[in-house]
C-alpha cells in the first residue's frame, strides 16, 4: 500500500475536470481507451467509467468500467447451470477494463477498483438482474489476478472469468 493516502481516494465516476493524459499503464489499449473513447461510452450509455485520482492533481491512477452484459446459458459450468432457470441468455455485469498506473504498480490500488466494482455490480443488480460479474482478461497475469480475487474460468473460454453475485455478496456484509 502505498503512504501517498491513495488508499483513502475516493472512486468516482470519470467527469472532464480528471487528468487522464499522463496516465500509462503500459497497456496501449488500456491507456487510449481512457484518453479517447471513455466519456464517448458514458454519453452514449454503453460503458460506465470509474476512477481514482489525487485530489489534489485530479491526475487519474487507476479506472474501470461496467456495463450490462449477458453470457450464454450454455458457458456457465454445468453445476451452476442447474440452478439457473432455463433461460438462452444470463444477465451479468461486464467489468470492461481495469487498469492502474504503472507508477502505482503494487500499491493495491487495484484490488481497491476491484473491490469497488463488485460493490456497485452488486448494489445494482438488486434493481436490475445480474448473475455474475464477468471479466475477459488480457492476459495471463490478469487472469491470475482475478482468481486471486476469487474469480473462477468459464469452462470453454479460459481468458473469460466469472464471479457470481452471491459470492460478491459475501464480501459486503449488511
Amino acid at each position: 500500500m502505498s503512504d501517498d493516502g491513495s488508499h483513502r481516494w475516493p472512486i468516482v465516476v470519470l467527469t472532464s475536470n480528471h487528468d487522464r493524459r499522463a496516465f500509462d499503464c503500459g497497456v496501449d489499449a488500456l491507456d487510449r481507451y481512457l484518453n479517447e473513447m471513455a466519456t464517448q461510452d458514458q454519453r452514449r450509455r454503453v460503458a460506465a467509467c470509474f476512477v481514482m485520482a489525487d485530489p489534489k492533481s485530479n491526475v487519474i491512477v487507476g479506472y474501470y468500467t461496467l456495463s450490462a452484459f449477458t453470457v450464454a446459458a450454455k458457458e456457465v459450468p454445468a453445476e451452476l447451470a442447474r440452478k439457473l432457470p432455463k433461460y438462452g441468455q444470463i444477465p451479468c455485469t461486464l467489468l470492461g477494463r481495469l487498469a492502474v498506473d504503472r507508477s502505482r504498480a503494487g500499491s493495491g490500488i487495484g484490488a481497491m477498483l476491484l473491490i469497488d466494482a463488485l460493490r456497485r455490480a452488486l448494489l445494482h443488480a438488486e434493481e436490475f438482474a445480474s448473475w455474475a460479474v464477468i471479466v475477459d482478461a488480457k492476459d495471463e497475469a490478469a487472469s491470475k489476478f482475478y482468481a486471486r480475487h476469487g474469480f473462477l474460468e468459464l469452462p470453454d473460454a479460459p481468458q473469460r472469468l466469472f464471479l457470481p453475485m452471491a459470492t460478491a455478496a459475501m464480501l459486503f456484509p449488511d
